[in-house]
């Protein structure tokens, strides 16, 4: 039973999504931090249990970042929503991801079959998506936050969504070139 912890503990992350959409939706705002929390707790248990436990499945490897995703997303379109931050950071975080998934899709269909693997900069991207929608939340219940700190926060996600966006555009590009060369 202990193997499917991590995948649990993945799944309930994915989960959590929708009471932390509801509770930034009601801007209550203490318990959507509590919420997000929770969902970094999972996060963080769940690597670390499927390595002691040595539970890994490519089912776990592919839930973990579509849950990290999900709950990205749904906060930054509810916080768009209840005008926390602008509807074109929104945009350009989820464009981002579209662009990314679009641009797989059209690889797997026109080249061949890959093996997907983030790249340090999507890595670094999701840390940034993440501090920024801890960021604002807490700025929401801690309100000695200065607000400058939201609009260094919002430039550094559109840079480094921008970055790694090109970053993947850039290198399937090369791969799908350079693949395309060898089987002709």
């Amino acid at each position: 039973m202990l193997q499917y912890l991590p995948n649990t503990l993945t799944f309930s992350r994915l989960l959590l999504a929708v009471p932390l959409g509801i509770l930034i939706l009601r801007e209550n705002y203490p318990w959507a931090l509590a919420v997000g929390f929770l969902a970094g707790l999972t996060d963080a248990l769940d690597g670390f249990v499927a390595r002691r436990l040595n539970a890994f499945s490519r089912f776990g490897a592919a839930l973990d970042p579509i849950a990290d995703k999900v709950l990205v997303t749904v906060s930054f379109l509810c916080m768009a929503q209840v005008q926390l931050i602008p509807w074109y950071l929104a945009a350009i975080v989820i464009a981002r991801d579209l662009i990314i998934v679009a641009g797989a899709l059209c690889y797997h269909y026109l080249i061949g079959p890959f093996e997907f693997a983030a790249t340090t900069l999507s890595k670094a991207n999701m840390c940034v998506q993440i501090g920024f929608c801890v960021l604002v939340l807490t700025a929401q219940v801690v309100t000695q936050i200065p607000p400058e700190s939201i609009t260094i926060g919002t430039a550094l996600v559109l840079f480094i969504a921008a970055s790694s966006g090109f970053d993947y555009v850039l290198s399937w590009t090369i791969k799908a070139v350079r693949t395309h060369r060898e089987q002709s």
